[in-house]
């Protein structure tokens, strides 16, 4: 189904990113790969070569998602070398581990610029393509931190919970052309998220958390999401922890999740 597809993945160095790349690259796609790290879109793309794709199947873009200016000659630039966009994935992102009260404005900030903006402005230059085309498909990775909110990450569930509002809308508008949105939401997913997430006052927290330590293998994550793109799901949730079963215990039982959430931080901060 995604052979020779054109597929744009954003945060494609690590992670699910780079799990999504190979599980395309063995299905024949072409791949654009983007994040801020050169050197590891060039190991990302040397897996994929290595895996079977062509050398030219395969774009390395740096990209900046809080670049807005430098987004529609990206766009560009992947239709020039590949002629369309059939699928753009916005998976970059940061998290965030800290109080909302030891919290600086400016991590807040940058988390949304990361995580909500950077995602919207890249969306808002591929999608001119796309009408152009009458098709495509606009994927963005939310996570369950998008539907329920915990301690310690104030300013990613805040970001996690604006991406699916504004690409639940984008999926009402795009209907009429064509283009499907599909929504993400991942659980605890074994990647480096953790480690790269941001302090109250921005650094990085440097270390692996045990939900995460204990969570589902990316491998396994990116093919569960191919699986539900291929379906035409439009809400993918992904992973195989108890944080799973609080997506359906939120819809029915609100309060028992707040009282739960509560109770394991109170139990966070006391370890």
């Amino acid at each position: 189904m995604f052979k020779n597809n054109t597929v744009w993945i954003t945060g494609g160095s690590s992670g699910i990113g780079e799990a999504l790349a190979l599980q395309f690259a063995a299905q024949g796609a072409r791949l654009v790969l983007s994040s801020r790290r050169k050197e590891e879109l060039e190991r990302v793309r040397d897996a994929c070569v290595l895996a079977g794709l062509p050398e030219n199947d395969v774009l390395v873009l740096p990209l900046d998602v809080t670049d807005w200016d430098s987004m529609p000659a990206a766009a560009s630039r992947v239709c020039d070398v590949f002629g369309n966009i059939d699928m753009l994935i916005n998976n970059a992102g940061i998290s965030q581990r800290s109080l909302c009260v030891d919290t600086d404005m400016a991590v807040y900030r940058r988390v949304m610029e990361v995580d909500v903006l950077g995602q919207i402005a890249l969306t808002k230059a591929v999608l001119p393509t796309m009408l152009k085309q009458s098709g495509g498909h606009i994927v963005i990775t939310s996570s369950v931190a998008g539907k329920i909110g915990t301690a310690m990450r104030t300013g990613y569930c805040a970001a996690k919970h604006a991406v699916m509002g504004f690409f639940d809308s984008l999926r009402a508008e795009m209907d009429q052309h064509g283009i499907r949105v599909t929504t993400v939401t991942p659980g605890y997913i074994r990647t480096n998220i953790s480690v790269n997430a941001v302090t109250g006052d921005g650094e990085e927290l440097g270390k692996m958390s045990d939900e995460i330590a204990q969570g589902m293998d990316v491998d396994k994550c990116a093919a569960v999401i191919l699986e539900g793109l291929r379906k035409g799901t439009p809400e993918i949730a992904v992973g195989d922890g108890p944080e799973m079963k609080a997506l359906w215990l939120k819809r029915f039982f609100p309060r028992l999740v707040f009282k739960e959430v509560a109770k394991l931080a109170r139990e966070e901060r006391m370890s």
